[in-house]
């Protein structure tokens, strides 16, 4: 399945279990108008079809106002070679705790990763882990200094 062949139920089921990954098969079933089954084995092919990737959950700071840092991390691998360098390193990338999406892009950037950790040390750590990417020809990094809306993690 892709995004394409998708019907109207299956985005209706990820809409729901991106704005509540708890939500019950049940609660889906009766705001889709499915049955329980018929939700189950949605939700499961999404998965095998590598439609749904996982489940999420925002955890707050471990400290009451302790500050959040976010950045995007701009790279660019050396792509003299035959190889997609972003499709190789996506899944170490997504082993390194606080990052928390991974897009291959168009243009001088190659992909392009969101991150939120808890302090600039943390930062510079997960930018030293990715120094350590041999074709990794270049890294940008820019700090979110506002935020003003975020309907993904909503």
């Amino acid at each position: 399945m892709t995004f394409k062949n998708m019907d109207k139920f299956d985005h209706q089921i990820i809409d729901i279990l991106k704005h509540n990954a708890r939500a019950s098969v049940s609660e889906i079933a009766r705001t889709v108008s499915l049955s329980r089954s018929a939700v189950t084995a949605r939700i499961q092919k999404l998965e095998n079809d590598k439609i749904l990737l996982g489940y999420h959950a925002q955890v707050a700071p471990e400290e009451k106002g302790q500050p959040v840092i976010q950045a995007y991390l701009a790279l660019k691998f050396d792509m003299s070679a035959a190889t997609h360098y972003c499709e190789t390193y996506a899944d170490q990338i997504y082993q390194i705790d606080g990052v928390k999406w991974c897009h291959a892009i168009t243009g001088e950037t190659d992909m392009m990763l969101f991150v939120e950790v808890p302090s600039m040390q943390r930062l510079n750590q997960i930018r030293d882990e990715l120094q350590a990417i041999p074709e990794l020809r270049h890294l940008m990094t820019h700090t979110v200094l506002t935020e003003f809306f975020n309907t993904h993690g909503a």
